[in-house]
């Protein structure tokens, strides 16, 4: 959403998909988990008093709603990309089948996931973990709006330190804020590396798809490192 307070900012649209349109440019296969809170959140929602299931179907249709409206900045790019949706709305885009999404990426198609896992009371970031593994992805990238994982939050914490490297058993135990518990735990027991990074940071997304130092790397296993002063 930019800048503004809700909504899709056609500028920033443009710009995450020109990021995304030069990795692929790469060879490299990519889905694209998206959510929809620039437009509704369930639970933000539920806590003004509508039902909590209705708001999260109200958010699930909202991340259609910019898979839509990101299919369309990639295929300006001339990035072939297909919308799957876990709610079944066979008028503007497929339904998701996981064998279907796998061949489309070894078509080399950008696969836009959209509806979140389908169910109420799940995250994107649930969603997120869950195709990474069904699709047998090599890592989970989570684009946020800071550059990697922190031990508070940086912007009313100065002292806060950034981590370059971490075990999802750390995230666990000293509960940081990277994703929720479910999502990093389903990381943990399928052995999926993760990468946190800032989204708005133009060029750290081909920068750590070739390699570079970018955000914070959570595996499964003791890191080398403690962490990073920023």
């Amino acid at each position: 959403m930019g800048s503004a307070d809700y909504g899709i900012d056609p500028l920033v649209i443009k710009r995450v998909a020109a990021e995304i349109t030069k990795v692929h440019d790469l060879g490299v296969q990519i889905g694209l988990v998206i959510g929809g809170g620039n437009i509704f959140r369930g639970v933000g929602l539920s806590q003004s008093g509508i039902d909590r299931v209705t708001g999260d179907q109200m958010g699930m249709l909202a991340t259609v709603m910019n898979a839509l409206a990101m299919q369309d900045a990639l295929e300006r790019n001339g990035t072939v990309s297909r919308v799957m949706s876990a709610l079944q709305i066979n008028d503007v885009c497929e339904d998701y089948i996981r064998r279907r999404a796998v061949r489309h990426l070894e078509k080399n198609r950008v696969v836009i996931l959209a509806s979140g896992t389908g169910n109420p009371f799940f995250t994107t970031d649930t969603a997120a973990s869950l195709r990474a593994i069904e699709i047998g992805a090599d890592v989970l990238i989570k684009a946020t709006k800071v550059d990697g994982v922190y031990s508070a939050d940086p912007v009313r914490d100065s002292n806060a330190i950034r981590f370059s490297e971490l075990s999802f058993d750390q995230v666990l135990d000293q509960k940081l804020n990277v994703m929720d518990a479910t999502a990093i735990v389903m990381c943990r027991d399928n052995d999926l590396p993760l990468v946190v990074f800032g989204m708005n940071n133009e060029g750290d997304l081909l920068n750590l798809i070739s390699g570079g130092q970018v955000g914070t790397s959570v595996k499964n296993r003791k890191p080398s490192s403690g962490a990073d002063n920023d």
